[in-house]
């Protein structure tokens, strides 16, 4: 008779717990020293736990860094998703525009974690870029290349188009420090580059 698999089993609500303390004391640690300066110490001093109390919940420093960015790499991909093929497509790509910005505003450690493994070489998400995000971004940049031929949109190239989103709201999480430095004082960086960017592309997407 198969013997069941403790790690089939599912988490208390105590492990629960402490398996979102770990990941969230591990955003910390790997958005202050990244990836390579990061320590299992580290993370488990900010977590509050033991580290034997912590090997129990991920095995390595690599295993909780794959942990965030899976994570992640869902919360990214999903303003993507909601891109409608049905919709009004100037409607759609400017919610997408907005979506993102949202994002880089609500989760900029999460930005500037994803954006130091693409630096790095994506050691342990080159599979999940080759992956799930080509097939969903193959995807939508049929519906953008349908939409330019219908001429409901301007024709431009439309995987370049879905690149320059990501550039231009992505910037103001990874860029944070430096783009408030520019400013000054009194700006709300996303409030400014909400509006900047909605004027930029729809200007860009008249036919």
């Amino acid at each position: 008779m198969d013997q069941e698999d403790p790690s089939d089993r599912p988490l208390t609500r105590i492990q629960a717990r402490n398996r979102q303390t770990i990941l969230e004391a591990a955003l910390e640690v790997f958005s202050q020293y990244g990836y390579r300066g990061a320590t299992l110490d580290q993370i488990a001093e900010v977590a509050g736990l033991s580290k034997p109390n912590l090997l129990y919940y991920f095995p390595s420093k690599e295993a909780i860094h794959i942990a965030l960015l899976s994570g992640q790499m869902d919360t990214w991909l999903d303003p993507l998703r909601a891109l409608d093929p049905g919709g009004d497509p100037v409607t759609e790509i400017m919610g997408y525009v907005h979506r993102k910005l949202d994002l880089s505003r609500d989760y900029p450690r999460e930005s500037r974690l994803f954006a130091n493994e693409i630096l790095q070489g994506a050691p342990r998400m080159m599979e999940a870029l080759q992956g799930d995000l080509k097939s969903l971004v193959d995807e939508k940049a049929a519906v953008l290349a349908r939409w330019a031929a219908e001429g409901r949109i301007a024709n431009l190239p439309p995987h370049h188009l879905i690149f320059s989103i990501w550039a231009l709201t992505q910037h103001y999480a990874d860029f944070d420090v430096q783009v408030r430095a520019v400013l000054g004082p009194g700006h709300d960086p996303y409030a400014e580059a909400d509006r900047f960017l909605d004027t930029l592309f729809r200007k860009l997407l008249i036919p």
